[in-house]
């Protein structure tokens, strides 16, 4: 039985729930609900859950430390539960990726993203699994704004089977392992 740390980076708060930068927030909700898994218990400056999902344990977290200090949580994590970066996967919004489209990355830089950038800092590695979830960039306008305001009533339509297709992702990432799912997934378009 294999053990995964499963991260959702975002925002606390009602005020970040629907924006784009909560996309892994959104997905680690949506897993939790489909897993029968309840991410509540506060620990880890973060919300945490765990059990036994398609014969595997996971433990699914939700920093509360707002996104550039959310490394310091998964750190905690990992500590606890004697995991390595190898056992982590990180779920996060990503502005090179179309809206609706979805990739998994081994590996990697923070492409400018706070929350990936502290998780580099404090994990000392930034050689964990990332499934990106595509938001797209703005036309015009201030990138900052873009992330932190809400997804648009379009995208919100589309957004519960991106949520389910994401879910469809881990379970085959956790079973099949990166290479297969990669190919099936990376880059598919999941509205």
């Amino acid at each position: 039985m294999a053990v995964k740390l499963i991260v959702g980076l975002g925002n606390p708060g009602p005020k970040y729930q629907w924006t784009r930068h909560n996309a892994g927030f959104m997905v680690l909700d949506r897993l939790s609900h489909l897993a029968g898994l309840t991410v509540t218990r506060k620990n880890f400056s973060g919300l945490c859950g765990e059990g036994s999902w398609q014969g595997d344990r996971l433990i699914l977290l939700k920093p509360q430390t707002f996104m550039n200090l959310s490394g310091r949580s998964v750190a905690e994590a990992l500590r606890f539960h004697k995991l390595t970066v190898e056992d982590l996967i990180v779920i996060h919004d990503d502005l090179d990726i179309p809206f609706g489209r979805v990739k998994l990355k081994a590996g990697g830089g923070h492409a400018g993203h706070n929350g990936l950038r502290s998780l580099s800092q404090e994990l000392g590695s930034g050689a964990f699994l990332r499934v990106r979830m595509g938001i797209g960039r703005p036309l015009h306008g201030d990138v900052v704004n873009y992330v932190l305001s809400n997804f648009s009533p379009e995208e919100m339509i589309g957004l519960p089977r991106l949520l389910d297709g994401i879910v469809d992702l881990l379970e085959m990432l956790i079973t099949e392992g990166l290479p297969k799912t990669m190919s099936l997934y990376n880059n598919k378009e999941l509205l």
